[in-house]
């Protein structure tokens, strides 16, 4: 029996188709023409645009001596109230001749952020622009701890008189240095803080050789007083905290009475002791955070996912990552280019695409993401040729088609992008057409459902008789981010009959 497949698009459209310091490099290329390596100029590694609501704070801390520190704080879009996460810092090459730069863009906010947290990062005494000197009690490591703890419990109370912030649902969470003052925070018993994170917590002094002890004796101090429940993130090839250290500190934690959950995420790159700055290292985590968020009864789950980085995908056996020769689709140019990014720096992300065309983001958070939407505003087919050491390319499944659009979207509203529907001659229905999101926009959310709405044949179709009944079919619907005004993209594809496809890729402006 014949059927009639027809779609509209219900907006006018026309074919066109722990670090303190994070550093992107963006490097694209395009036909014969190579653009020089730039800098991004927005806040480097701010995933999918997502807002962060940023707010530098000046807050007291403990006393004496009275200091000012610095404190970043990040949230949602929204009013809130938010529940609290406290991220704390590492402390790399920091010395009094040398106070780092501020604690902002990290893994772990992005985490709480997309979770529904409101986020506040303080700077600890002789921390970039915060007061005072950096504490030092020479082996008294928990001593060092248990200052800057207190600190970090007046950012608490200081937060709490901001009606946007739930300080009845705090959580403490740190990296290195960060995390080992997280668990003296844990000692000070703080009401309402619910549970304590610790990622490859430790401190080492340079003047104190028994530093291993004195880490082990600490936990033990801090654990006979804590009676919050915590989670620690340690790796076996950790070159700063090595695995009979972290595990030597979690035995004395716990059999001094702390409760403690651990997680070992093995061997990861050169040091485990940074899994937490990439990317590939969200499975190793982020499952086990959401778990003990979850049982200690507070919000776990992904509500805004956009603050997440693209996920690595795993490797292939198409070539030996060296192999420059292998990559498909390059020119010249594009080769030279892939040299280049052999010799960048972890985490990085290499894209190509048919027409020749490569994206190459190497530093930060979200290098694949930023990747990919460089090398989607140019409107054709984008795959993922390689991630850090390894080659992750697939080719191009045969056999499928493409159709390039781009539309004007408002602003604050959600878009019929597609209406598909699939009628017999006497209008009954079909099956319904089968989509699936191929990449996910950036500044916003899209949504692929069943829809009853009225078919639009031209006036000299056969069916036009059907315009007049309403019919079941499906709606692609995309809704922009709140505030957001700018470009967008996203791409689907169609399953037809053979196993063809046909691909849509959307170029959006919001405005």
């Amino acid at each position: 029996m014949p059927h009639q497949c027809r779609r509209h698009v219900s907006v006018p459209r026309r074919t066109s188709i722990g670090c303190l310091l994070l550093l992107i490099v963006t490097t694209l290329i395009g036909g014969n023409i190579l653009g020089a390596a730039a800098q991004t100029q927005e806040p480097p590694g701010v995933p999918n645009g997502s807002p962060l609501n940023e707010q530098v704070l000046r807050v007291p801390g403990d006393a004496p001596p009275a200091v000012t520190l610095q404190v970043t704080v990040l949230h949602p879009d929204g009013d809130g109230p938010f529940p609290l996460a406290i991220m704390n810092h590492a402390a790399n090459a920091v010395s009094r001749g040398n106070r780092g730069n501020r604690y902002l863009l990290n893994n772990g906010a992005f985490y709480f952020l997309s979770r529904g947290y409101a986020v506040a990062q303080p700077m600890m005494r002789g921390y970039s622009d915060s007061g005072g000197e950096i504490y030092h009690f020479g082996c008294d490591l928990g001593a060092t701890a248990m200052a800057n703890a207190m600190d970090i419990r007046a950012v608490i109370r200081y937060l709490g008189a901001d009606p946007h912030i739930d300080t009845k649902r705090v959580v403490v969470a740190g990296q290195s240095f960060g995390g080992w003052n997280t668990l003296a925070v844990g000692a000070l018993n703080i009401q309402n803080v619910r549970g304590l994170i610790n990622f490859s917590g430790g401190l080492r002094e340079s003047d104190c050789k028994p530093g291993d002890r004195e880490l082990a004796a600490a936990a033990g101090e801090f654990a006979a007083a804590t009676k919050v429940p915590s989670i620690w993130f340690y790796g076996d090839n950790d070159d700063l905290f090595p695995a009979p250290v972290w595990r030597a500190m979690y035995d004395r934690y716990t059999t001094s009475g702390g409760h403690a959950e651990l997680v070992d995420v093995g061997v990861f790159m050169k040091s485990s002791h940074d899994f937490l700055t990439h990317p590939e290292s969200q499975q190793l985590w982020l499952g086990k955070l959401d778990g003990f968020l979850a049982r200690i009864g507070m919000p776990y789950a992904p509500i805004n996912p956009r603050y997440m980085a693209t996920p690595f995908p795993p490797a292939t056996s198409f070539a030996e990552v060296n192999d420059v020769g292998a990559v498909p689709y390059l020119t010249d140019k594009g080769r030279d280019l892939y040299r280049k990014f052999l010799d960048s720096p972890f985490p990085r992300a290499f894209v190509i695409n048919e027409a020749g065309s490569a994206a190459n983001n190497s530093g930060g958070y979200d290098p694949l993401g930023r990747s990919l939407g460089i090398c989607q505003n140019r409107s054709v087919r984008c795959g993922v040729y390689a991630v850090d050491d390894r080659v992750v390319w697939k080719p191009f499944p045969t056999g499928s088609r493409e159709r390039a659009y781009r539309i004007a979207v408002r602003a604050g509203q959600t878009a019929t992008i597609d209406f598909a529907y699939r009628l017999n001659p006497d209008c009954s229905p079909k099956e319904l057409a089968k989509f699936r999101e191929v990449q996910p926009p950036r500044h916003g959310r899209l949504d692929i459902g069943p829809k009853d709405g009225f078919p639009k044949f031209s006036a000299d179709s056969p069916f036009a008789i059907c315009n007049k009944n309403s019919v079941h079919g499906v709606a692609v619907t995309y809704t922009p981010a709140q505030n957001y005004l700018g470009e967008d993209f996203f791409s689907i594809a169609e399953d037809a009959a053979g196993g063809a496809e046909t691909t849509f890729r959307m170029s959006l402006t919001v405005k």
